[in-house]
């Protein structure tokens, strides 16, 4: 039995998130259609994350096990032919057989962009989000630099019962927002991330840039555990998985 280890990317717009879902057309879904008629089986896919509707990815990985013998490098073409032009299949790779997409994932790095321009792109709709008030940098990135490290982020996630159980701790090791143009982003990684954790999080930095918080309120949001404390969970549009780590790339 080999495992199979997929990275590929896609774009979220016309699909109700990764997971399988009933009456709904889903990345997973998608994916194993394809899959099946390669392999003339169906195995069963584990996914690194779960993204919600409307979510891109620029790197996604999952992991499957089959016995038939396809080579990696014929399996990526065969499956780019057989999917749609929203999923892409980057590489294919045999990997040991503990290996799991998500249990074995060390973190992750999600972008979040902004359009900050007064006229909206059409080109843009759904994969940035149009926002056409001043942002000031400064202060959402003194703002980041107090998630940090490890906390309790229960303030900045949307409980869920059926994602959510237990430990709500996380480690961040990176959060910048940096500007190119009219295009501002978002960008942070961590260890793993609650559900909305990364769009409440964008959220309370265009609070903070708007003035209505305070940078130093930071630690206080994080202490509360309150999720009323936090900003708004901004649209989805914007938010693209961006990196997946895992020790044996050596990726840091």
């Amino acid at each position: 039995m080999r495992n199979i280890l997929v990275t590929l990317k896609y774009d979220g717009k016309p699909y109700h998130g990764w997971q399988v879902q009933n009456n709904a057309v889903t990345v997973q879904e998608t994916f194993q259609n394809g899959l099946e008629w390669i392999l003339g089986e169906r195995p069963d896919i584990k996914g690194c994350s779960r993204t919600d509707a409307g979510v891109h990815a620029n790197q996604y990985c999952l992991n499957f096990r089959t016995q038939h013998r396809i080579p990696c490098e014929r399996l990526v073409p065969a499956l780019n032919s057989r999917l749609p032009k929203s999923i892409a299949v980057l590489k294919a790779e045999e990997v040991p057989e503990e290996f799991h997409a998500r249990y074995s994932c060390r973190g992750k790095e999600y972008l979040y962009r902004i359009w900050n321009d007064a006229i909206r792109d059409p080109f843009l709709d759904g994969y940035a989000l149009h926002y056409w008030y001043p942002l000031h940098l400064d202060r959402m990135n003194e703002a980041g630099r107090y998630l940090l490290g490890r906390h309790d982020f229960t303030s900045f996630c949307t409980v869920d019962s059926h994602r959510e159980k237990g430990d709500f701790h996380r480690t961040v090791t990176a959060l910048e927002v940096v500007r190119e143009g009219a295009m501002v982003t978002v960008r942070i990684q961590a260890d793993g991330f609650l559900y909305n954790m990364v769009r409440i999080i964008v959220g309370t930095l265009l609070a903070v840039s708007q003035g209505k918080l305070e940078p130093s309120e930071m630690p206080q949001i994080l202490a509360a555990l309150d999720r009323t404390r936090a900003g708004v969970t901004v649209p989805p549009d914007g938010l693209y998985l961006n990196k997946v780590i895992y020790a044996m790339r050596n990726e840091e």
